[in-house]
């Protein structure tokens, strides 16, 4: 036997003390993380794409589905003393949750949708596995005092599975207009009040007292069943109301999980007759929930006085008061009572670490608190920036906390050979690991203030004294905002009442903020600034809007002069404002890079995906009858692959590009109902038709419909197209068709055929980049029915000796077509109502020539069997996707 020295000290054993629940430290690491990410989503703004949709997933999917995962678990197995399911499972399902989230985040940010829809459809699974193992968790459980609350963490799993589901079709853009619109408020509504607001307040019936350091009050258990027994239900009623756009039922579900809430709050009340909050902990926690009785009775108000479809848009106001009064300080104050005990070590470690979380919580819990304040009240900029700034410098203290404390409980948990316990002031103790949560610290509040200081969080702005007030009317019309430049003396409080005289719907926005509704016609909202200290921009966020000039300045008095080379324009009469139009300067500035807009080399040999077709190009007889009833339908969130390998979202007529034929003969009546089932203004133009444009012609809102009815009086290949402006934005997305009348004298062909040719330009609709490529003429290609040489991958068929006819249609929007076909002269055309050439005529054709607008048809017959190419003889068009192959068998 060896010998062994022993030395005996005084003082704490230098074993590592127990790690307590360590899978929940890592955990909570990752919630740390995501909270982190939403201060900077925040203070990023504007440079984000979707910066809003983008704040509220990151903190609502990201941070706080994380911490229910957790925690349902964890509170789950210690109320029923169940054992604890195998760790790597819980971990498992945590990764499968965040890499869900991650998708959703991408698909719906910078796309493809199907990415956002497969991340959503992951997060709906994971919950759902996660509600499976708490259910077999109470089955194998002796019955117990707190059995109740767990039946509130399934349903509030059952309702995110509902919201998921909602938030795929949401992202793989089903449902439009109003439907849409209900569509996002079930949506909204279920996630909010099911998946947090159930999961809340089952947790608080044991949480709440142990904050208070008080006993449960008797009659909890009653209280938990009847709560769920009401909420549950109301809330499916509530949503079913809402995407079924029945209000009263929405309303009456909406009153039914209030009365559920109510009643699972009375315990609470209780508790705090017991012991009055007197901790960091229970004073957020109970500042949350008094936001959230705030804020489901002016939900229950907006859901019964406003239509399923504009409850979402009613609500916005208060999403920072849900998210930050609500979500976030439940989500605090949980962190600031539970990091304690997770990061263990015993009695003295946990008094420190609750000191370390709890330092400066009076401060902080007023500055977030007045944050909220300002967030959900309209406040002019200033105030606004003052709300985040509160709100984010309270939250990021929470993150400097707690990334300080676990990496000190890190450091405790293992000590050194030979050294005294890190933690106990020997001289053993690491100074790295202050040091290191130092420098995260500095890293968060760099990023914070560099941010801030970018986005204009201080500067001239915010030290402006008002000198004054004027008011100013400001119009919506015609993709234009009047007037388009205001100028007024520095530290003038302006106030813009801002009115849409369109018949679609626009907004202005307001770079330092402000920003109205989306209005419809006629209607108006009011908008108040700070003091004027600078140049202001605003512009319509209506896609494509801005691109096309719908843009405004308004400049301190002598700024305007200072910034122009030349003489300013005159005033218009009684604005007091100058004369600049949208498509001035202002317009220029909102341009994109021009690198960016640069058109796109197709390689127009690649093979197509497989199971893409061809729009059908073959062309049937007119109908008999003189009356056609159709239907036609918008849909501006088709993608489509629009050339080999290229996919990309259109705007379209019933779901094609083109939309849709309608043939018939000279006298026939056409009443077409159409249909705004797309997500922003559309309107129909039939040049076919002859009737006053103000009427049928006219711009309707998503979910509306009009009845547009005109009498085919004269033959030819007629367009049609949406009528909405900026015209150049709606044909060029794919919004445009042809009519056939047939001319009374026009003779049998064995095969027709229709070709409408139109521009290809990529990128979203409406979009700058795509936008700047339709102004300056410089399309990425040319198609035939929608598709870039699509008919040289799928050929059109005819057999030699046959008389074919092709109808073609130049859609434009600003170039036209000379349509030539390889190897086979037509001896027949018709162009613009009249023949310029007839079978039997000694002469033949090589084009038939059509400028933009225009339509015609030329026939031929094809002397052999073989390959003939059909093209735009304007080659730089038909290099660029007008060409097309017809394949000639034998007769």
């Amino acid at each position: 036997m060896t010998s062994v020295g022993i030395r005996i000290e005084k003082g704490p054993p230098t074993a590592a003390p127990p790690r307590r629940a360590s899978w929940h430290l890592r955990a909570n690491a990752i919630v740390v993380g995501w909270l982190a990410l939403t201060v900077v989503v925040a203070l990023a703004g504007e440079a984000l794409p979707a910066p809003r949709w983008l704040l509220i997933h990151v903190f609502l999917l990201g941070a706080v589905s994380t911490a229910i995962l957790i925690w349902s678990e964890h509170f789950t197995v210690a109320l029923l003393r169940a054992r604890t399911p195998e760790p790597r499972w819980s971990l498992t399902r945590l990764a499968v949750l965040n890499a869900g989230t991650v998708a959703v985040l991408a698909g719906v940010a910078v796309g493809p949708w199907p990415v956002a829809a497969v991340g959503a459809g992951a997060v709906v699974g994971v919950v759902l596995w996660h509600a499976a193992v708490l259910v077999m968790l109470v089955r194998r459980a002796l019955p117990g005092r707190f059995g109740h609350v767990i039946g509130w963490y399934v349903a509030a799993a059952g309702a995110l599975a509902a919201g998921g589901t909602l938030g795929g079709l949401l992202a793989a853009h089903v449902g439009h207009g109003a439907a849409h619109e209900r569509l996002h408020a079930a949506h909204a509504e279920v996630n909010l009040l099911g998946w947090v607001g159930l999961t809340v307040l089952g947790t608080l019936f044991t949480l709440w007292p142990t904050v208070l350091r008080t006993r449960m009050p008797e009659g909890t258990r009653k209280a938990s069943r009847a709560g769920l027994r009401l909420a549950a239900p109301g809330l499916a009623v509530a949503v079913a109301g809402l995407l079924a756009d029945l209000r009263w039922v929405a309303a009456a579900g909406l009153a039914a999980y209030a009365a559920g809430a109510l009643a699972a709050a009375a315990p609470l009340a209780e508790a705090v007759r017991a012991r009055r909050p007197h901790t960091g902990a229970a004073w957020t926690l109970g500042a949350a929930i008094v936001w959230f009785e705030v804020a489901l009775a002016v939900d229950l108000v907006v859901v019964a006085t406003r239509p399923p479809g504009e409850v979402a848009a009613a609500l916005e106001p208060l999403i920072p008061l849900v998210l930050v009064g609500f979500v976030a300080q439940v989500l605090l104050g949980s962190l600031l009572h539970l990091l304690p005990a997770v990061l263990g070590g015993g009695p003295a470690r946990f008094k420190e670490n609750a000191a370390l979380l709890e330092r400066g919580w009076a401060v902080r819990l007023a500055a977030l608190n007045a944050g909220v304040v300002l967030l959900a009240l309209r406040v002019p900029a200033p105030l606004l920036l003052l709300g985040w700034a509160l709100v984010a410098a309270s939250v990021a203290a929470f993150v400097i906390l707690a990334v300080a404390a676990l990496v000190r409980s890190r450091a405790l948990a293992v000590p050194r050979d030979g050294a005294a316990e890190p933690g106990d002031g020997g001289p053993g103790r690491t100074a790295g690991r202050p040091a290191l949560a130092g420098v995260a610290a500095g890293c968060v509040l760099t990023a914070a203030a560099v941010v801030v200081a970018a986005t204009g969080g201080s500067g001239p702005a915010t030290t402006v004294t008002a000198t004054g007030s004027r008011t100013v009317e400001v119009t919506l019309s015609g993709m234009s905002i009047r007037p388009a430049v205001i100028e007024a003396p520095a530290g003038t409080v302006l106030t813009l009442r801002v009115t849409n005289a369109d018949a679609q719907r626009h907004d202005l926005r307001l770079a330092t903020g402000e920003r109205t509704p989306m209005l419809a016609a006629g209607q108006s909202a009011t908008l108040t600034l700070a003091p004027l200290g600078e140049t202001v921009e605003g512009w319509c966020t209506v896609a494509g809007h801005r691109a096309a000039g719908m843009t405004m300045r308004i400049v301190p008095a002598g700024a305007l002069a200072r910034s122009t080379d030349g003489p300013m324009d005159a005033a218009a009469p009684g604005t007091g404002h100058t004369g600049h139009s949208a498509e001035d300067g202002d317009a220029r500035a909102a341009s994109p890079d021009p690198a960016a807009a640069a058109p796109v080399r197709l390689d127009l040999a690649a093979p197509f995906s497989p199971g893409w077709k061809p729009y059908d190009a073959t062309l049937e007889p007119a109908p008999g009858g003189a009356e056609h009833a159709v239907e036609i339908r918008v849909d501006d969130s088709v993608v489509r692959e629009v050339a080999p390998g290229v996919r990309q979202r259109v705007w379209t007529f019933d779901g094609t590009v083109p939309g849709p034929v309608l043939r018939g003969k000279i006298g026939d009546v056409f009443t077409v109902t159409f249909v705004n089932g797309g997500t922003m203004s559309h309107g129909i133009d039939f040049h076919a038709g002859a009737n006053a444009p103000d009427g049928v012609m006219r711009t309707i809102a998503p979910g509306e419909r009009l009845t547009y009815r005109f009498r085919a009086e004269h033959a030819g290949a007629w367009l049609y197209h949406c009528s909405t402006m900026p015209m150049t934005q709606h044909i060029a997305g794919g919004m445009y068709g042809a009519v056939v009348i047939d001319p009374p004298d026009l003779a049998r062909a064995d095969r027709e055929f229709l070709l409408v040719q139109g521009e290809l330009h990529l990128g979203e609709p409406g979009g700058d980049a795509q936008v700047a490529k339709i102004r300056e003429g410089r399309p990425d290609g040319w198609m035939f029915n929608g598709t870039a040489a699509g008919y040289d991958h799928a050929p059109l068929k005819a057999r030699a000796g046959e008389r074919v006819r092709i109808w073609a249609v130049a859609a434009g929007p600003s170039s036209g077509t000379a349509l030539h076909v390889v190897g086979a002269p037509f001896d027949t055309v018709y162009k613009e109502g009249a023949y310029l050439l007839r079978a039997g005529d000694p002469g033949g054709a090589q084009v038939l020539d059509l400028a933009p607008a225009q339509g015609g048809f030329a026939e031929l017959v094809f002397p052999e069997p073989g390959t003939y190419p059909v093209v735009d003889h304007t080659m730089r068009q038909a290099e660029g996707g007008a060409h097309g192959l017809f394949e000639v068998s034998a007769p």
